[in-house]
């Protein structure tokens, strides 16, 4: 069976590297939300640099991940001290598993708080997409699925929870499971 990617993007309202408190608080959850993350049935591997170093995502070492890339319309800072994004890549069995984990628990209570600290955007928050079983997508994969999304919609080359496609590219559209919107509010 395919692995499921899943990549997020979102722009923040103040630089990572600021000290104010409501961006404090994001950075300081990522341990929490992370460690969660990663022991969810489904869950099967995520982008880390891999030196474990801190500092701008542009220059980390990514490994087999890619080189960091970011959307077209990210239009803030590419150092330590400017950068103001949150970005993931990560690998699932399938989507059921993903929505579980992103829409319970400590990671649904990062979420709900996601107006303080993100800035609202027209734009696509996250894509899926099916990769055979051994391929790890990269950053631009990341990058160019979700700007397909946002350029054409939902098809199987990016998707969302609310529209989704299975491996074959059959619609699978599954009651219940999706959050209400695909888009930032």
């Amino acid at each position: 069976m395919p692995h499921l990617v899943l990549y997020t993007f979102g722009v923040l309202k103040s630089p990572l590297a600021d000290p104010a408190p409501l961006t404090r608080e994001l950075h300081d959850s990522g341990e929490a939300v992370y460690g969660t993350i990663g022991r969810h049935p489904g869950y099967l591997a995520r982008a880390e640099a891999a030196d474990g170093g801190r500092g701008s995502h542009f220059d980390l070492d990514w490994g087999a991940w890619g080189e960091f890339a970011v959307p077209a319309w990210y239009d803030k800072g590419r150092t330590a001290e400017t950068t103001a994004l949150a970005a993931t890549l990560s690998l699932w069995t399938d989507p059921h598993s993903a929505f579980d984990a992103i829409y319970t628990g400590v990671h649904r209570e990062a979420l709900n708080r996601r107006h303080d600290w993100f800035e609202r955007t027209a734009h696509p928050l996250y894509a899926f997409w099916w990769v055979p079983v051994g391929v790890i997508p990269t950053w631009q994969d990341g990058v160019s699925r979700l700007e397909h999304l946002h350029d054409n919609g939902p098809a199987p080359h990016a998707f969302t929870f609310h529209h989704a496609f299975t491996p074959d590219g059959t619609p699978a559209r599954t009651r219940g499971t999706g959050p209400k919107g695909d888009r930032a509010g």
